[in-house]
């Protein structure tokens, strides 16, 4: 029996996960979306591609969430995107409401779904998916360390001329200007990002990871980033489908790891066919854990925030 994944919500995030995990022949697809005819569209446009570049996978879209029955993983990006001015918190109010749907609806409809998260406020709705619906915690995890990462990455690579496969960047935190960027862990070969460039070189790459998301917003003046989020997207499943236990940064919920509790944020964690399957605790110094502790009161203050919006 071929895997199953559903996307939720087929927008330019949507429909660029799919083209991701496609190519990667990992799985059947399902684009839902409430715009009649444009899932339809995209993932009929999509199966006509495949005989090009000689994938067989089943793309479908639809309007209605029973097309994702028994589906292995369920990928939700559906949601207001960001304009130019809004943090990714004043999306709380629409897309609670859109994500407290989704996942409701396709659980029905796939009782035992890995829930992969990407709306914004990222760490905040994948706390919503998981204690609406009371799910294990192994079963929702929110994609943001690894996009935060990999913009860190681009920008060492745009500095230092190295090669991207040379630079190992590890961004942790809340999804937002608080992310906590590991500079110490960080490297270029094995040398600390510390000890390979300035510090003020350092910190501008430092800022500018810290505003990726809203320096593409700036330019796109009417969306958000969607290549590097669907890469990611399309990566964390790959990593469950294949049961491949990789170590990526990810939004988990916290069960006292760094002593932190009951709340969503990005720590390193361990993807396998279980979904998360281990947090990885780094050993923090005293101005990393003081970055953390600050990152986490903003996240808490989202969290605070959706309670007492919704009942969950």
């Amino acid at each position: 029996m071929k895997n199953k994944i559903s996307i939720i919500g087929a927008g330019m995030t949507g429909s660029t996960t799919a083209l991701w995990l496609a190519e990667r022949e990992l799985a059947d697809l399902v684009l839902v979306d409430i715009l009649e005819g444009m899932p339809q569209g995209k993932a009929l446009d999509m199966a006509e591609a495949m005989p090009i570049i000689g994938k067989d996978v089943e793309i479908v879209g639809a309007n209605e969430y029973e097309a994702t029955k028994d589906s292995d993983i369920i990928i939700i990006t559906a949601g207001i995107p960001r304009k130019p001015g809004m943090s990714r918190d004043d999306l709380l109010n629409t897309n609670a409401e859109i994500v407290g749907t989704a996942s409701s609806e396709t659980l029905r409809h796939s009782p035992n779904a890995i829930f992969l998260v990407l709306t914004n406020p990222l760490d905040t709705m994948a706390y919503l998916t998981m204690k609406r619906n009371g799910l294990a915690r192994e079963r929702v995890i929110g994609q943001a360390g690894i996009l935060d990462s990999a913009r860190m990455s681009a920008f060492v690579a745009m500095e230092t001329g190295v090669s991207v496969e040379n630079i190992d960047c590890y961004v942790l935190g809340g999804h937002g200007d608080e992310m906590v960027p590991l500079t110490r862990h960080s490297n270029i070969a094995g040398v600390s990002l510390r000890d390979y460039l300035p510090a003020d070189r350092l910190e501008a790459i430092i800022e500018r990871t810290r505003k990726g998301g809203s320096e593409i917003v700036s330019l796109l003046k009417t969306g958000s980033a969607f290549y590097a989020p669907a890469a990611a997207c399309a990566q964390m499943a790959e990593a469950i489908l294949k049961d491949k236990k990789l170590i990526v940064p990810a939004a988990a919920y916290m069960q006292g790891e760094y002593g932190l509790n009951d709340m969503f944020f990005g720590v390193p964690v361990m993807l396998g066919a279980n979904g998360m399957e281990k947090i990885i605790e780094y050993d923090l110094d005293e101005e990393e854990q003081a970055a953390f502790a600050q990152s986490a009161e903003v996240v808490k203050e989202t969290h605070t925030a959706l309670n007492k919006l919704v009942k969950i």
